[in-house]
């Protein structure tokens, strides 16, 4: 093991600027396979980090030689860490799963500063990647990363990690202890449980783990992970395991005097803020509310209006099964039609769901915010695993966007991939670097574009995202159907063929929707089309059809409200402008007649226009 010690207080200020807008980072969906509509067992996750180009992660299976090391990069801004030793075989990886259908996301949940170890070599990242190389079971994976903690050290703040597989899903919560080895020679604390078979569970940005060692689990050590409860039994408990000195730790730092059964871990190894509860399990509650019943009870808690109100359940038990069309819409939540929905006036011209950076603002010595929402523009990319037991393992699915998940497709990539998609690569583009060839850019163009003009533009999209999603769907049965045909390396050759395939097509149409979206929506006008996409001209190849896009009726009546009589045109005798259509000059187009519906309709130019609700035939 080596490391360049200098480099440390560099990485740790450069790391945390990348991190600094701590609520923001990532959301994680758990379904439990008797939860699941098909027995699935699915992970959804988004990777949250404003202007984070990150392609999409590939490693081939490979063989070690003695000797040989493996280089720690860190993931959030790639510092390096140090090394440690290979192991002899390494699976094949394909962004957050691998070729044994392992699947596992986090979501950072900070904690105290003083629990970092800047000592330690692994960051949270890393040791995602380095795990799902060397393991086949979400127990493996458990065991695997509280060792390599424990040997090389932590080097991130806290983490609640998902990890999943076609059986079973845990969620480990996981904090460093410091750099002082005296006070605690072990480098971490952490305790996983096993997620019910028939559940749904949630995590985002906040620890959400309270007490655990009040009788409520059936408690195991790590050496038992393999013997007791197989993973795929029917009657499995909610097992819990965790380090020996998770509660002593405290104790030693003077942060806990209690019992074991009463200490909450994220009470002392977390902090509570309005913030955290507000941005974090406030998401986490939309994605309950979406699933279950008298989630209504918890919103005082989630809502950040009583600290001391009753947080919600780890999980629950859905009202009914789920699949991938509610995860995917799961991923695109904006809070709608719920109290945290972004109305008014922070809808803007445009009813735009999502809110701007930063999360938190200061105006004449008050503190305001923002609603911090699932489906948010900071996302780097996103997935939705689905891992079967019933399947060979080459079929694990990663449902894969490399932009948030109400701005794309999920691209059906399976996990015995032996390339990654050129599109995903990350090939000829980086952070500073624009490719049409590279889907972060082309999709954040597309997003960019509509974001500003979100009500106007959004449908566009939509039909698109919508159209590809069904068709990967329907497809799905056909080329597995084939796949379950052949043998084992010829059913490889074709799965990993139909993902490229798959990708390849996905960023061809999403570049067509980008060159569509700017001839549509040029200057501030709507470009009418046929029912087949294409635009509706004249005679003389003009645009036939254009029209002025309407704005939304909250934002006008917030807008007066608050400008008062700044814009409110002073009454006269004469007919008012915004009644009676008037005679204006249009370039390139003649005289038109604009309306306060928001047609511009030519009458020199064939169409059908809506004017005051009417619709009028110029012949």
């Amino acid at each position: 093991m080596k490391k360049v010690m200098n480099w440390v207080m560099a990485a740790t200020l450069i790391c945390g600027a990348i991190n600094a807008y701590d609520v923001s980072a990532c959301t994680n969906i758990i379904v439990g396979r008797k939860a699941s509509t098909d027995g699935s067992v699915f992970l959804s996750y988004c990777a949250d980090a404003s202007g984070w180009f990150d392609p999409l992660f590939y490693s081939p299976a490979k063989t070690h030689q003695p000797g040989e090391m493996h280089k720690i990069y860190d993931w959030d801004c790639y510092i390096y860490h140090g090394e440690i030793p290979e192991v002899y075989q390494t699976w094949n990886v394909v962004g957050n799963t691998n070729e044994w259908q392992l699947t596992i996301g986090e979501s950072s949940c900070f904690g105290r500063d003083e629990m970092v170890d800047e000592t330690g070599i692994i960051d949270y990242g890393s040791l995602i990647y380095i795990t799902l190389q060397r393991c086949k079971t979400a127990r493996e994976a458990i065991k695997t990363m509280v060792s390599l903690v424990e040997q090389y050290g932590y080097y991130s703040y806290g983490e609640t990690f998902s990890i999943c597989d076609p059986n079973e899903a845990w969620m480990l919560y996981m904090n460093g202890c410091g750099q002082d080895r005296i006070t605690s020679p072990e480098r971490t604390v952490w305790v996983a449980l096993r997620v019910p078979d028939n559940a749904v569970a949630a995590h985002a940005n906040y620890c959400r783990l309270t007490k655990f060692l009040d009788g409520r689990y059936t408690r195991i050590t790590l050496d038992e992970l393999d013997t007791k409860y197989p993973a795929d039994g029917e009657d499995v408990p909610q097992l819990m395991v965790c380090s020996n000195n998770v509660v002593n730790y405290a104790r030693k730092m003077g942060w806990y005097e209690g019992t074991d059964a009463d200490f909450s871990y994220n009470d002392v190894y977390d902090s509570k803020s309005f913030l955290y509860l507000r941005c974090c399990e406030g998401r986490v509650w939309s994605i309950y509310n979406r699933f279950a019943n008298d989630m209504d009870q918890y919103l005082p808690y989630a809502s950040g209006a009583d600290f001391d109100a009753e947080p919600m359940p780890l999980w629950i038990v859905p009202k009914q099964k789920v699949g991938l069309k509610d995860l995917r819409a799961a991923m695109r939540d904006h809070y709608e039609d719920t109290p945290f929905a972004n109305t008014g006036i922070n809808g803007g011209w445009f009813d735009t769901p999502y809110s701007i950076l930063p999360i938190d603002y200061e105006e004449g010595g008050d503190e305001y915010f923002t609603e911090r929402t699932i489906s948010t523009m900071e996302s780097a990319w996103c997935f939705i695993s689905q891992m079967r037991s019933w399947m060979p393992r080459e079929t694990g699915c990663l449902w894969f966007g490399n932009d948030e998940g109400n701005m794309v497709a999920y691209t059906p990539l399976y996990n015995c991939l032996t390339r990654a998609p050129k599109c995903f690569s990350g090939e000829g583009a980086s952070e500073t670097e624009f490719s049409m060839d590279n889907a972060y850019w082309v999709c954040n163009w597309v997003s960019n574009m509509i974001y500003p003009r979100y009500s106007m533009m959004f449908p566009s999209l939509q039909a698109v995202r919508d159209s590809l999603d069904n068709s990967y769907e329907q497809l799905q049965p056909s080329i597995e159907e084939q796949a379950l045909a052949l043998d084992a390396d010829s059913r490889v050759k074709l799965l990993s063929d139909y993902s490229c395939q798959k990708s390849d097509e996905m960023i061809e149409r999403w570049r067509k929707l980008a060159f569509h979206l700017i001839v549509k929506y040029n200057d501030m006008v709507v470009r009418g089309t046929n029912a087949d996409g294409s635009f509706i001209v004249n005679e003389f190849g003009r645009a036939a059809d254009i029209q002025y896009p309407s704005i939304s009726d909250t934002f006008i009546r917030t807008h007066v409200q608050v400008a008062g009589d700044r814009y409110r045109i002073p009454e006269s005798d004469a007919e008012p402008t915004r009644i009676a259509p008037v005679k204006r000059p249009l370039r390139r187009f003649g005289y038109g007649t604009y309306n306060p519906s928001g047609v511009q309709a030519n009458p020199r130019v064939k169409g059908v226009y809506i004017s005051n609700g009417k619709k009028q035939v110029v012949k």
